[in-house]
């Protein structure tokens, strides 16, 4: 082998293997768009915790009544600002203040559950598990890490819920009789939720970012399948007529 093809077989190896190191094992997130009350539950949660550093800029609080909310409901229930009800859920946060705060300024989270769509699971797999591990560590600047992105700016803003964890390293036995370490998120301060309740507002929140990336994927599904039995029927129709046609001819 030429110096030249062991330069490009290397170039070649280190994406892989950089991608292969940030793969992490995501849970799956229990995710159901026709499940109104729980987008419900989940634009709640976002408004109350997320909208605060956060936009989703090409959201309009209008959309949330197709999740069966009126005008009125999504004014006194979503709405924290001087908003109307046709304006896009934006954040009055300054970009640059916010980097200065976090050292990177908040995303807009309008298809952040499109954009982390990986080989270890979906974006809303991947923010499921975000979401749930979250642990103390005094050597970051906020005094929180996460151990599906490490290092992250963010601070753990629903701690006061899910409680503070700890990451502990333990020690298990594998085949051969071998010994590997693994990495654990253990509760050590309880929140005021308990963790399947903490993990089913979480679910909710994922769900309602989901329907927030596509809010018209079930209109868009629906006239779909319309589109194909339309089409379904005027293929039967242009074949009986081709038929038709051509049924003197040898």
């Amino acid at each position: 082998m030429g110096a030249a093809t062991r330069l490009l077989a290397a170039l070649l190896a280190v994406p892989a293997m950089a991608f292969g190191a940030e793969l992490v094992k995501l849970d799956r997130a229990p995710i159901d768009e026709t499940d109104l009350i729980s987008l419900q539950r989940g634009a709640r949660t976002f408004v109350n915790y997320c909208l605060n550093c956060h936009s989703a800029g090409y959201m309009r609080y209008g959309r949330l009544q197709d999740l069966g909310l009126n005008e009125a409901q999504i004014r006194d229930n979503l709405i924290f600002t001087e908003a109307k009800i046709g304006d896009l859920m934006r954040v009055a946060m300054d970009p640059k203040e916010g980097k200065e705060w976090f050292g990177v300024a908040p995303p807009d989270l309008s298809v952040i559950a499109r954009s982390n769509a990986s080989p270890a699971g979906s974006g809303a797999d991947w923010l499921y598990t975000y979401m749930r591990s979250f642990y103390r560590d005094s050597t970051r600047p906020m005094g929180w890490n996460n151990a599906v992105f490490p290092n992250v700016g963010m601070p753990h803003v629903l701690y006061q819920l899910q409680g503070e964890q700890a990451l502990t390293t333990a020690e298990r036995a594998t085949w051969g009789g071998r010994k590997e370490k693994v990495q654990r998120l253990v509760v050590e301060k309880p929140g005021s939720m308990t963790p399947p309740e903490y993990d089913r507002m979480v679910a909710d929140l994922v769900n309602f970012l989901v329907y927030v990336g596509e809010p018209a994927k079930r209109s868009r599904i629906a006239l779909g399948i319309y589109v194909l039995m339309f089409l379904g029927g005027l293929f039967v129709l242009a074949y009986a007529l081709k038929k038709e046609y051509w049924k003197d001819v040898h």
